[in-house]
């Protein structure tokens, strides 16, 4: 007989969150280096690092691969924005999200090694997790990590990672991210439909929050910035996963009930996240 798992609850989750004191200053609040974002795909690391911001990261840059890339965000000109290397020799990075928008050229495989040497905490998603799968020796390098890492694939990037079909994922969700956690010694969750969420030590949660209006682009980079976020404000790896996870969803529940299913951005379930977040804290 199959184990229950058991569900992340907004309770759960809240638990983790502290008001802030009156003497609060930027510097207590950690700073995060989103690292992304080759050519035709810059966006995707700015909605990260968006995410990142408004989630309450004290600081955030973003290192761009593109070499047309902006020198600054215009609709966010609070984040610092660098060349690729630039931000990845940053002092005193607390999280390093890489991944977003970033391609699987030779020069992004060079940044996720680079980066997985890091002693900053590390969320990987979309092209690290595809670079991971071709590249053994990168596995092995994550493996190796004594800081935090956190994945975040989809079905078809952890079917990639092990071996299998994107069909045998699905059939077996919660089986497949429990492999991904131990194979890769980190913190997992599988997105989809009921995201399944590995803890650093093998506890098993599953997200019963989010609608099918959040099948649009961009989701997954929100929910990295969001992680990174949380990681940088001095939650451990595994409550920053489980609170963004289920933020994220709750938010597009929110928009849903909003009347706003059908064409959901994730720029809107950033602004809701902010939200919501603001009324779970107490």
């Amino acid at each position: 007989m199959s184990t229950r798992i058991p569900a992340i609850t907004q309770k759960q989750v809240a638990a983790f969150l502290k008001p802030r004191s009156r003497d609060s200053h930027k510097g207590m609040f950690g700073t995060v280096a989103v690292i992304g974002g080759a050519s035709g795909m810059v966006g995707a690391p700015l909605l990260a690092a968006r995410a990142a911001l408004k989630l309450s990261a004290g600081c955030v840059h973003v290192g761009l691969l593109a070499g047309n890339a902006p020198v600054v965000d215009l609709l966010q000109p609070e984040l610092m924005l660098h060349g690729v290397h630039d931000a990845l020799r940053l002092p005193n990075v607390d999280v390093l999200a890489v991944g977003c928008g970033m391609g699987t050229s030779v020069t992004a495989q060079k940044i996720l090694h680079e980066a997985l040497k890091t002693d900053a905490a590390l969320v990987l998603d979309a092209d690290a997790l595809n670079l991971l799968a071709r590249q053994p020796d990168l596995q092995d390098d994550l493996r190796a990590r004594k800081t935090p890492s956190v994945i975040t694939p989809h079905p078809g990037e952890a079917a990639k990672l092990l071996g299998i079909s994107a069909a045998k994922v699905q059939a077996a969700r919660t089986e497949a991210a429990q492999q991904l956690a131990e194979k890769l010694h980190c913190t997992v969750v599988l997105k989809g439909a009921g995201s399944v969420c590995v803890t650093s030590n093998g506890k098993t949660y599953l997200n019963k929050t989010g609608n099918p209006g959040m099948s649009s682009p961009g989701m997954g980079d929100v929910l990295t910035g969001m992680i990174a976020a949380f990681i940088a404000q001095g939650l451990d790896a595994d409550q920053a996963l489980l609170l963004a996870v289920h933020l994220h969803g709750a938010a597009g529940d929110a928009l849903a009930q909003q009347g706003v299913a059908i064409g959901m951005t994730a720029t809107d379930v950033t602004e809701w996240a902010r939200w919501l977040l603001n009324q779970w804290v107490k």
